[in-house]
């Protein structure tokens, strides 16, 4: 398998950016009451899950920051989650929409865990010298 270059040539990453681009366009018909409430949260976490997986790859020379990253990555796309609920009750979002994104985040969580609990592959050597 090749060397990857780039965060975004990670299978996770490319899944939460297509995912928050998703609620991007779903967000454009929220109501403007919500613009600074559940709108701008729900885009804010989703964007923050890719900003911060590829905050981790770059502090992959350090396997405790780069898992740290993770974890805020996995926190944020649980977060969510959660704002994915609010739409769907607040009948924003339709039910198909909500269990779409939900699945897409449970995979996203499910690939970042994964990440987390075995980070050797990911972990750049450290230099000899």
């Amino acid at each position: 398998m090749p060397r990857l270059q780039s965060h975004e040539e990670l299978d996770v990453y490319k899944l939460a950016f297509e995912a928050s681009m998703e609620i991007f366009e779903i967000t454009k018909h929220f109501p403007k009451a919500e613009t600074y409430a559940l709108t701008d949260q729900i885009r804010r976490s989703s964007r923050s899950v890719c900003s911060n997986i590829a905050e981790a790859w770059r502090k992959r020379r350090y396997e405790a920051a780069f898992i740290h990253k993770l974890n805020d990555a996995e926190a944020e796309a649980a977060e969510t989650q959660t704002w994915l609920e609010f739409a769907l009750e607040c009948n924003y979002s339709n039910e198909d929409q909500t269990i779409k994104l939900r699945q897409k985040y449970d995979f996203i969580i499910g690939k970042t865990v994964n990440m987390i609990t075995n980070p050797t592959p990911w972990i750049l050597p450290k230099p000899k010298g």
